[in-house]
């Protein structure tokens, strides 16, 4: 026997590397909302520990436009925001680890899913490095795309670039090789992310064995992974579109749910 990052018995001779990176066969298309619907219940379970996740969330997103219209550079919060999307995972470590003390009948608290985050840390840190590279990555991409299609590595005023990215050739251009570039790299981090991070709160498996059994789960299951994507995007961007205060609840309903696609894609 030995145990996990985050303190629970691992039995070692059935829960090796390989077994971790081993998953199930193929999921019914709507899964996904089978994996929402045990989240949400999560989150109402002592609600006051997911929703404190979800408050910080918003609390962040808000500091951070808040700064860049203090800075005149309201023209990079879409582009923050969707970073922010591909970097969240990470910032749910505490809400699987409430999910999987849940599932196992454990007490759940505000301290015990915070000491969760600082125990898998050590093995998080690859994995939230290279989210963050994928994150600086898509920036600069941004920039890059900002001076081909508008000539310039100014940004406009907010209310000068939102006329002219849809209602002049050359932004309407940026706007859909944007969100190509963007969508390409978000299915990337999505396939290394699905289920790679709670796999590494609750095993103990290294950061590319867990990429690895995410891939696997996407390509074996690729279409309830698809409208798994499309529900984390759909609930982000509402949460996003509410000048950040429909995150409160929509961070956490996707942590919570997330760690039942995982215990469900590696049929635990």
């Amino acid at each position: 026997m030995g145990t996990t990052g985050i303190g629970h018995p691992v039995n070692l001779d059935t829960e090796t590397a390989s077994d971790a990176a081993r998953t199930s066969g193929s999921l019914p298309f709507d899964q996904p909302w089978v994996w929402l619907a045990a989240g949400w219940r999560d989150l109402w379970n002592k609600p006051g520990i997911s929703l404190a996740y979800g408050v910080t969330a918003t609390v962040i997103g808000a500091a951070i436009a808040i700064g860049l219209v203090l800075a005149g550079l309201e023209a990079l919060i879409p582009v923050l925001a969707g970073g922010f999307i591909l970097v969240g995972p990470v910032a749910a470590v505490g809400l699987y680890e409430k999910s999987r003390r849940l599932a196992a009948g454990q007490p759940v608290s505000i301290e015990n899913t915070v000491d969760a985050v600082i125990r898998a840390a050590p093995r998080l840190g690859l994995f939230a490095a290279s989210l963050l590279l994928v994150y600086f990555i898509w920036v600069r991409i941004a920039f890059l795309l900002l001076m081909l299609f508008l000539g310039t590595n100014a940004l406009p005023p907010a209310r000068d670039f939102v006329q002219t990215l849809l209602f002049t050739p050359h932004g309407l251009g940026l706007l859909i090789t944007g969100t190509a570039v963007g969508a390409l790299l978000a299915a990337a981090v999505f396939a290394i992310s699905a289920i790679s991070i709670p796999m590494l709160v609750d095993r103990d498996v290294d950061a590319f064995t867990a990429m690895g059994a995410s891939i696997e789960a996407v390509v074996k299951n690729p279409r309830p992974m698809l409208l798994w994507a499309a529900l984390i995007a759909g609930f982000m961007a509402l949460g996003l579109a509410t000048l950040g205060a429909g995150l409160v609840f929509a961070f956490p309903l996707i942590g919570h749910a997330t760690w039942h696609a995982y215990t469900d894609v590696k049929g635990r």
